[in-house]
């Protein structure tokens, strides 16, 4: 079976991301809630912020009080009294009255705006003159402005951020329904792979895949969970496959999955239970040997063991099928930024490449230096801020041209 009979396109193995389902959820505390994904909708128990409130320190006064007011012709207005933060005031503001308030306070009745403090002058305790009109709702926030009551204010598959966060315990909601954190078990693989402490020998190369790969599940806010180094033994490969996808979410499997006597993963794959290929071999550089299976309802790769080749898979088409596990919506949240290239690049046609490059701020603009080296050297990807994607049917690109790069 060691051959590439189901070679893909990106598109083709991104379609099977909608195959796959969310993790359970869990109720817990809104405090840990951030990077965490919404599992219902919240809906406002009440208006937010619940009450007219201003937005800046000033007067609080009827606009039709200003009008017409300027620094040649103030308005000249009676205190009638001062807001305190926290306080609800029993009384109304009447025409020609203003209210002294500060910045969140509660607006009395009667009054529809706030003028700015520094649009006015005080003239003693009980008078301050308007250099400067205001329109109604000018400076306050309506009671329902920011979320009204029964609105959904944050819906199923939101990801939250500490704005996320805010909103939610602002609401009311001490605890909320997530998804878990997906555990993805990583096992790596290979007779010439060691563990970090050990000195290889010629031939053989410490385990980085691990620690690289581990690194982009947590920053993709999931959980990664190492099975350490197997050899080339199907029985040994086997008994991880089978351990792993008992205790984790998803499977990662790194080297043995190209052409070759030695690389039996597909093979292996293929033998648990209710297993399927749906991917061996992508149409994409780095990266053509990815397998892509499904074992059960549990996604199951196979990425190459050339250190840059994995990274690249991991970040382009991995990360998106975790989105899917964390309950993430369907929205691209591919992170690009603009740029202009520095030099020609060529490319082949029937496979989408990905070009690792520098970024530069130059005279206000951003510039793409392609990273030279051979595509073995992890140094290409330290050197590297983001990836230029490179179509399918493209030649390649010249220099100046504006291209859009996926950061890393």
């Amino acid at each position: 079976m060691n051959q590439f009979f189901k070679v893909k396109t990106l598109e083709e193995v991104m379609e099977q991301v909608k195959d796959f389902s969310s993790v359970e959820s869990e109720t817990i505390s809104v405090f840990d809630a951030f990077s965490r994904v919404l599992a219902e909708n919240l809906r406002a128990k009440k208006d937010l912020p619940g009450f007219r409130r201003a937005t800046m320190d000033g007067y609080a006064v009827a606009a039709s009080s200003t009008f017409g007011a300027s620094e040649s012709t103030p308005a000249w207005l009676d205190i009638a009294g001062t807001v305190s933060m926290g306080d609800i005031p029993e009384f109304t503001v009447e025409a020609g009255k203003a209210v002294k308030i500060s910045t969140g306070g509660m607006l009395p009745k009667g009054a529809d705006s706030v003028v700015m403090v520094e649009h006015t002058e005080l003239i003693d305790d009980r008078s301050v003159e308007i250099y400067k009109s205001v329109a109604p709702l000018q400076n306050v926030i309506e009671a329902s402005e920011d979320f009204a009551e029964n609105e959904t204010v944050l819906a199923e598959g939101t990801f939250i951020r500490p704005q996320e966060e805010g909103l939610a315990a602002g609401l009311g909601f001490s605890k909320i329904r997530v998804y878990k954190r997906p555990r993805v078990g990583i096992i790596s693989t290979g007779d010439e792979i060691v563990p970090i402490e050990e000195e290889p020998l010629p031939g053989k190369i410490r385990d980085i895949n691990s620690y690289t790969l581990s690194g982009f599940i947590r920053e993709a806010h999931a959980e990664p969970v190492c099975y350490g180094i197997v050899k080339d033994d199907p029985a040994a490969l086997k008994k991880a496959f089978e351990k792993a996808l008992e205790e984790t979410d998803m499977v990662i499997i790194s080297g043995g999955s190209s052409v070759g006597t030695r690389d039996f993963t597909i093979d292996v794959i293929s033998s648990l239970p209710d297993a399927e290929i749906l991917a061996h071999g992508m149409s994409i550089s780095p990266g053509k040997p990815t397998i892509l299976a499904r074992a059960g309802k549990k996604p199951v790769w196979g990425l190459p063991g050339q250190v840059v080749s994995a990274m690249v898979v991991l970040k382009i088409v991995v990360i998106p099928f975790l989105n899917r596990l964390k309950g993430l919506d369907d929205r691209d949240r591919t992170i690009r930024v603009p740029a202009i290239l520095s030099r020609n690049i060529a490319s082949a046609q029937g496979r989408r490449e990905f070009i690792r490059v520098l970024l530069e701020h130059q005279a206000g603009r951003i510039i793409a230096k392609p990273v030279l080296g051979k595509s073995g050297l992890i140094r290409t990807m330290i050197h590297a801020d983001g990836l230029l994607e490179i179509g399918d049917h493209v030649e390649g690109l010249e220099k100046g041209s504006f291209v859009d790069i996926i950061l890393l």
